[in-house]
């Protein structure tokens, strides 16, 4: 209750690197600080992966793709018009004109809360991937790597 700020926001490059950093974070919030979770205090903001400029008359248009999927829709809406495809290096390369538009504007940006539904369940998930349970890791990645293929940053 005597928070300074109404939310906690977790901002990583939208790669794998990003990914993973995230995780670290949220495990840090879950182990030493579960009542931000639980009082819905966390969340995670998504930041584009592309940014799509599209010549138009009279101008540009800017559009930001969060995923490959996205990227896909908004060229597929394009059609034949000329654009042109920038890959997200990072937020740190980002001009503060698209970090506004794209994640620091509230009216804007896509935020993520961070939730559990089931204390337990997420206690396990933590411990089996990033805990010292080796095993239960290797199953868990032998069972379910196949899932996570679309999100493959290669």
């Amino acid at each position: 209750d005597s928070l300074r700020w109404s939310k906690i926001i977790i901002c990583t490059d939208a790669d794998e690197d990003g990914f993973q950093i995230r995780t670290l974070l949220l495990t840090r919030f879950y182990r030493l600080l579960p009542t931000l979770i639980k009082e819905q205090r966390v969340f995670i903001a998504e930041t584009p992966l592309f940014e799509i400029t599209v010549e138009e008359k009279g101008g540009e248009r800017t559009y930001f793709a969060y995923d490959e999927f996205e990227k896909a829709d908004i060229i597929k809406e394009i059609g034949n018009k000329k654009y042109t495809i920038q890959r997200s290096k990072g937020l740190g390369e980002n001009e503060p004109d698209m970090m506004w538009q794209t994640t620091m504007n509230p009216a804007t940006r896509r935020l993520v809360a961070v939730t559990h539904a089931d204390p337990k369940e997420t206690f396990e998930i933590f411990d089996t991937l990033l805990g010292d349970n080796l095993p239960a890791r290797k199953a868990f990645i032998s069972a379910h790597g196949k899932e996570y293929m679309k999100n493959l940053d290669v």
